[in-house]
């Protein structure tokens, strides 16, 4: 940032928290970090094509427990959901 917010004499800590929050929104750090937080570099094809077969695969063996009956339908639904 470069700057800093010092405080006043008989500021209050809430007025110079919010004259620090203006700051820090008007200088476009927090914007830039939020753009950044979730990026991820572009796999290169053959990354990709590995993956692919990986999960391919993974879904086969999957499917062949599932038929032979040593996966039940249950075990899969929220395996791989948010928690």
């Amino acid at each position: 940032m470069g700057q800093e917010v010092k405080r006043k004499k008989g500021e209050t800590f809430e007025s110079m928290m919010r004259r620090f929050s203006r700051r820090v929104q008007q200088s476009g750090k927090l914007l830039q970090a939020k753009k950044i937080r979730f990026y991820e570099p572009e796999k290169s094809r053959n990354l990709q094509r590995v993956s692919a077969l990986r999960r391919e695969d993974i879904k086969k063996k999957r499917e062949y427990l599932k038929k032979v009956g040593k996966l039940k339908d249950e075990d899969t639904k929220n395996k791989y959901t948010r928690r």
